[in-house]
């Protein structure tokens, strides 16, 4: 009985040992912490994903009513502040000349028979309007502004609305009489602030819609160009200047690949295209 009681007692003696060791041992507070955490980002990402897509969709949904159709072939007739005119196509002129345009920028009209490339770029200098304003002939949107007026975020949003998207190009123009000025052929419209909703209904309305400019199907691409764009010539145009109803027929001048036609001293020089 003895023996057996002795047993019984070193029995108790171990499991309660091994229950105050149990008892004693420390929560695992880092990992939970650490799991605590990564869920949190988790649902902090899945959050934000979820609160971008349906930003988006909202976006999309606004800017529904702004995309051309068969029964609405501009849209941009409904802007406040648009700027539309008539302007006939095909009509070249040389690197060495100016053009006298009616509107500053100009949005259509004669034009230098190389296009800036307009896929989509940023253009860090000022470049020469006969060549913007081809790569409007072929359904592009141009961005201009004015470098003294639009800097840091301004500059920075309008960047985000061009780079890398097909048939769209930013440039400074000096001297420009409001801050930011929107181009496609035939429209202009002027603004104070890049983040005016007009900016993406302008650009959802005009960029390469089929019923607003000249070369539907015509390429903006020109990586020559890009390599040495034409600069911009900020002196007016003098007498010798092609008028507004000027110019050759494109037929006759229609830059082609690799082509390349040297300035004369003294003018404004523009690249080959390519």
């Amino acid at each position: 009985m003895t023996s057996g009681k002795k047993t019984k007692a070193t029995r108790n003696s171990v499991a309660a040992a091994r229950s105050s060791v149990v008892a004693s041992k420390p929560k695992p507070w880092g990992t939970i912490i650490a799991v605590i955490a990564v869920l949190g980002l988790a649902g902090g990402v899945f959050g934000y994903a979820y609160t971008q897509i349906h930003a988006n969709n909202v976006k999309e949904a606004a800017l529904a009513k702004w995309k051309p159709s068969d029964t609405n072939k501009d849209p941009s007739q409904q802007l406040a502040g648009i700027v539309t005119k008539e302007y006939k196509g095909s009509r070249h002129v040389q690197p060495t000349q100016r053009v006298a345009y009616d509107q500053t920028p100009a949005f259509g009209g004669p034009h230098d028979g190389t296009w800036a490339d307009c896929t989509g770029v940023v253009y860090d200098k000022a470049v020469r309007t006969e060549n913007m304003v081809h790569g409007l002939e072929h359904g592009a949107v141009w961005i201009a502004y004015n470098p003294d007026q639009v800097k840091d975020d301004q500059l920075a949003k309008l960047k985000a609305k061009v780079e890398g998207i097909p048939y769209m190009m930013l440039s400074p123009f000096p001297g420009l009489d409001k801050p930011i000025s929107l181009q496609s052929w035939g429209h202009q419209l002027k603004l104070e602030k890049a983040e005016d909703e007009r900016v993406d209904q302008f650009i959802s309305s005009l960029l390469r819609n089929p019923n607003t400019y000249p070369e539907v199907g015509a390429s903006c691409e020109n990586a020559q160009f890009l390599s040495n764009p034409a600069p911009f010539v900020a002196e007016k145009p003098g007498a010798d200047a092609v008028p507004m109803d000027g110019g050759q027929d494109e037929s006759k001048t229609e830059a082609q690949p690799n082509a390349s036609t040297p300035p004369t001293s003294g003018s404004a020089s523009t690249p080959p295209s390519s």
